[in-house]
Parts: C-alpha cells; structure tokens; sequence
C-alpha cells in the first residue's frame, strides 16, 4: 500500500466533495465518510465537538459511539487541551484512555480548529489493530481538516 498516494487521492476527493468553510457538519460528515469507507485498517472515524465542559459525539461511521466524553480524560482530550494532534500506538498505555468500544488498539485524534485557532473539536480514529498509525497518517489527516478551518460551528 502507498499510503502517500491514497491519501493524495482522498485528499483531492474530499476537497472537490466540500466547500470550503461552508456547512463544517455536512463537511465533517462526508470526511467521516471517506475515511472510514477508504481507508481499511480504519475502525471508527468521526468528529467530537466541545460543548462547554463535555465532548460529544458528532458525525462518525462505524460502530456505536461514546455519546460524551468526559472532561480532560481519553485521547480526544488530550488533543484538545494540547491543541496538536495526538499519535496512540496503543491505547491501553494511554493513561486515562476511554474505551467506548472494546475492540479499539489504536487511534490517532487531530485538532479542528476556528478562527482564534482553538480546538473546538477533534477528528478522531480508531484501529483495531495495535500500531497501525504514522506520521504520515497524521500529516495527511491535517492536511484535510484544514479544508475545513477554521471552522464555523
């Protein structure tokens, strides 16, 4: 697998799918989308936003999701309160880690952010497999949630 080139292809297929700074749910939901359906060793990938002292599901695909994460616990935290995308070879060593589905061995979480350049959400993925994300992962991931930055919620 090139894992470069397929992200090159979904990177210019998800930017002639969305218009940029418009609609950031119907965005999110087809980034979602894409990813999850593309990309094979991806077991769930979707959006939680922060919402006040919580961060609650957005759009996803794949299995049934944590509805609301906890303040400052889990990885989705993490990068929101260090406002950088966070790399998880496995999520068991994860101090704090939320597990809203048994099967999940690996994630990569990346930060949404507005126009102050906050973290108002997450693009979050899970693996079921251990160690199966890169930096490549992460370079390629940021580049398409900033198709949608700064976002509008």
């Amino acid at each position: 697998m090139n894992k470069n080139g397929r992200y090159e292809r979904l990177h210019k297929q998800i930017s002639e799918l969305i218009p940029k700074g418009k609609h950031s749910i119907s965005a999110m939901a087809t980034i979602s989308s894409v990813l999850y359906h593309k990309m094979e060793y991806f077991f769930w990938c979707g959006f939680y936003f922060v919402d006040n002292d919580e961060l609650k599901v957005g759009p996803y695909q794949g299995p049934v999701a944590c509805q609301i994460l906890e303040k400052d616990k889990g990885v989705c935290w993490a990068g929101i309160n260090q406002n950088k995308s966070i790399l998880v070879p496995d999520v068991h060593a994860f101090p704090g880690h939320i597990a809203c589905d048994s099967r999940s061995q690996s994630e990569v979480v990346i930060p949404v952010r507005n126009a102050e350049g906050i973290a108002v959400a997450v693009l979050d993925i899970d693996s079921d497999k251990k160690d199966v994300f890169d930096k490549t992962d992460v370079e390629w991931l940021e580049k398409i949630i900033s198709l949608i930055e700064p976002i509008q919620l």
